[in-house]
């Protein structure tokens, strides 16, 4: 490996997907395998995050009542003044539509 001079920048040398294609020799590559090319994937191991369904933050609470997620207090008492049908048109954007009593 070189040397670097004290004073002196060593350039990193980026490849565009071009250039990378091009090199890799992706027909040997089976058809399930994720690469550059075939950008399906198998399902994530990791859970998924739970966001707020007002602000869009990470939500680490949830309301039993109408079972929305939510970020902090304010949200929290912002979700109990809502009327139950906008409640429902939350939770049906997140397809967890549930008939509210």
């Amino acid at each position: 490996m070189r040397s670097i001079l004290k004073g002196q920048v060593r350039s990193r040398h980026w490849k565009h997907l071009k250039q990378i294609i091009q090199v890799e020799n992706y027909q040997n590559y089976r058809t399930y395998e994720p690469n550059y090319v075939n950008i399906e994937s198998p399902p994530s191991m990791h859970p998924c995050k739970r966001i707020c369904d007002l602000t869009g933050f990470e939500a680490p609470y949830f309301d039993p009542r109408t079972s929305l997620r939510y970020a902090n207090a304010d949200v929290f008492k912002l979700i109990r003044s809502i009327p139950s049908e906008y409640v429902q048109r939350y939770l049906a954007l997140r397809n967890a539509a549930v008939v509210l009593k």
